[in-house]
Order: structure tokens, then sequence, then C-alpha cells
């Protein structure tokens, strides 16, 4: 292969279709647009809050905040919504602009004190979570007018649906990918993932783009946020636990390298829908334990880790072949 990188992307594109066709073999009924509207939906908010997880980890970061954050966006919404006469859209303003500010907070801190992401992340997830038990401790149910516009959906043949949240995650997925492969800051952030020197020789403002990377983060851990209370209809300062472990599980069961500099976009995509697609299995089969979907996740991103292992060290064993 010219390029061994596009590997892991090929390893995640063969496994989602051999589960495709282990499901069809099973279960002919999987294949509907009623099962695929469902799998849209009830993996939005993870497949949006991933794309930020994409670029962190394309940057050789890690971001262990966006659960807790999903969690405070959740409660915050419902208790604004509850005790104010304000907009839906503009609490969701609000909201963005605070999980933004929090993320480039969080990126500064990295850059300023020279810490490792995993640390001031760690300490993030913690914040967050904190202030969501201090604004309420119980689940806080959303009853605006507005929120039965937002789970309007489209019909699609078959009794299908494909629902403003499941397409909202389609968009965010192209936007991702447009950003991520289009535009300087992609470029910057596979620069970052290369190691410093890569990063220094192009010219690139490390403490700028490093701010930038984790207000994007911010930015889709927020958004994330909003459609999980669309989703659930109520917000709750205990939800989305370990949802951090499950995003960076679908990042890298997309094929993106956890040291960063390589992986794509689509990769990301195709990991949430093969994650989905092993929980919608396990539902039509009706005798397996829903804690087999954390097995066969936990099987696939140590294969994948092993993978990247393996190509790390055929990158290295082909540098040292190159004549000086």
């Amino acid at each position: 292969m010219r390029n061994p990188r596009l590997l892991p992307l090929f390893a995640t594109i063969a496994i989602f279709l051999l589960a495709l066709l282990i499901c069809f073999i099973q279960f002919p009924n999987m294949f509907s647009t009623r099962v695929l509207g469902n799998l849209l939906t009830d993996n939005a908010y993870l497949g949006i809050v991933a794309v930020g997880m994409t670029v962190v980890i394309l940057s050789g970061g890690i971001d262990l905040s966006v659960g807790s954050v999903i969690a405070f966006s959740g409660v915050f919404i419902a208790v604004v919504l509850r005790d104010t006469g304000l907009h839906p859209m503009i609490v969701f303003a609000m909201l963005l602009a605070i999980t933004t500010l929090f993320g480039a907070a969080m990126g500064g801190l990295i850059h300023a004190l020279a810490m490792p992401a995993f640390i001031v992340t760690l300490a993030g997830m913690f914040l967050a979570r904190g202030a969501a038990y201090m604004l309420s401790i119980d689940s806080v149910p959303i009853q605006h007018e507005f929120y039965g516009l937002l789970q309007s959906y489209i019909a699609l043949p078959g009794r299908g649906r494909l629902t403003l949240i499941g397409f909202l995650m389609i968009l965010v997925f192209i936007a991702g990918i447009l950003i991520v492969h289009k535009t300087r800051f992609g470029t910057a952030v596979y620069a970052f993932g290369g190691g410093e020197a890569t990063a220094r020789l192009m010219g690139i403002r490390k403490g700028r783009v490093t701010v930038m990377i984790y207000a994007f983060s911010g930015l889709m851990a927020g958004l994330s946020g909003i459609v999980f209370s669309i989703y659930t209809g109520s917000g709750y300062s205990l939800a989305t636990v370990g949802t951090e472990l499950t995003a960076i599980a679908a990042v890298v069961i997309g094929g993106t390298l956890l040291t960063g500099g390589a992986g794509y976009m689509f990769g990301t995509f195709i990991g949430v829908l093969t994650m989905g697609l092993i929980q919608v299995y396990i539902v039509f089969d009706g005798t397996l334990s829903s804690w087999w979907t954390k097995i066969v996740i936990g099987l696939l991103v140590l294969a994948f880790i092993l993978l990247q292992k393996a190509l790390v060290r055929l990158a290295r064993r082909e540098e040292t072949l190159l004549p000086a």
C-alpha cells in the first residue's frame, strides 16, 4: 500500500461492512429506514462530540471533560428555561459561548503552563460536573413548546424517520470533514500531531492553535449537550458519565492514531455507526446482555491500537531504510 496510514480507515470500513453483512444474514429486518433513522438519532449526541474529539486526538491531545460538559449543558438549559422567560435559541447561544470559552481556557492552560492535556482536561471534567451539581442534583424536565418543534422529523420510505438531531449530526460531520481536510486550521492540527518540530517548521503559532483546538472541542460538547437535551427532554447532572471514553473509542475505531497526526473524520463517522450497529444487533438478538456492547467495543479498540502499533513500527522501519 502506497499510504499505510489509510490502512486503519480501510479496516474501519471493512469491519462496518462485515457487521452489516452479519446483521443482514441473521436479521434481515434490520435493513430498513426505520432502523437507519433510529441509528442516527440514538447516536447523534455521541457523533457530534466525537467530531470535536477527533480534532483533539489528531493534534496529539485528549479531552476528558466532554462528558461532564454535555451533562452541564443539559442541566443549564433545563434550569434556565424553567426559571426565566428566555427563548431556547437564546439559551443555546449562551450555552455554546460558555462551553467554547471553557474549552479555550483549558487550551490556554495547557499551553501557558506546559501541562499535559490529560491533567488539565481531567480537572475540567470535575469542574464541569461540579457546576452541573450546583445547578441541580435532580433531573429537570424541559417542557418548553419549542422543544416539540425540535423533535420534528422527515418521513422516509418504509416508515422510517430522519429526525432533526440525526440530520444535524450528518451536517456536523460534513462540516468537520471540511474543517479538518480543507482549512489552514486543519493543516495545523495535523502538524501538531506530527510533533512540535513539524509545527515549528510550518510557522504555526502553537498557543493560538492549542486554544482553538480545545475551544472547538468545547463547542462540539456544548452542541452535543443541546442535542442530548432534545433527545431526552430533560437535564440531569449524572447523565453521560463515561461519554468521553466512548467518544475516544469511536475515534480510535474510526482509525485515528492516538498519538496524533493521522486519521480521517469520515473514519470517526463510520466508527460511531459501527458502535451503534453493535447496540442495535444486541437489541434485535434479545438474548445478549447489554454489557456485550462494551466487550465488543473494547475488543475493537484493542485491535485498532495493535494495528496502530504495527503501522508505527512499519513507518520507522521504512525511515531507517531510506538513504541518508
